[in-house]
């Protein structure tokens, strides 16, 4: 089986999604076309990485001006109403995208828990 962005085939540490190891080739015998074509979508790769990283950094700016706002004028941390909505917003989005919308849930579901958890502490200080 082929191994895509961040796959490794060893084990231990050092070696798990995250480690960078999945990104060395250790064939040695790869074609230089195919390695020159990996080099560039795993560049593409990064920058996306690069950019959803910073594109969360910017939500969460936002949503900590929201539980600032909501701790200031005594309103709950979460909004079930609007998260519902946002979930049903998100999973339309993912199937236009052909992403497969339950994780589009799952990673929306973890942006909110994590919100609210900002909220929380917002509203105790």
């Amino acid at each position: 089986m082929a191994k895509t962005h961040g796959e490794t085939s060893g084990s231990g540490p050092g070696t798990g999604p995250g480690s960078g190891s999945g990104d060395r080739d250790t064939t040695g015998g790869i074609d230089e076309s195919v390695r020159a074509e990996l080099t560039a979508l795993r560049d593409s790769i990064d920058n996306i990485d690069a950019a959803v990283v910073h594109m969360l950094a910017e939500r969460f700016k936002c949503t900590q001006r929201v539980g600032r706002l909501k701790a200031d004028h005594d309103l709950p941390p979460a909004d079930p109403a609007r998260e519902a909505r946002q979930i049903a917003r998100l999973r339309e989005l993912a199937v236009s995208a052909k992403l497969d919308p339950a994780f589009a849930e799952k990673l929306l579901n973890f942006v909110i828990a994590e919100v609210i958890r900002h909220h929380e502490t917002i509203a105790r200080t």
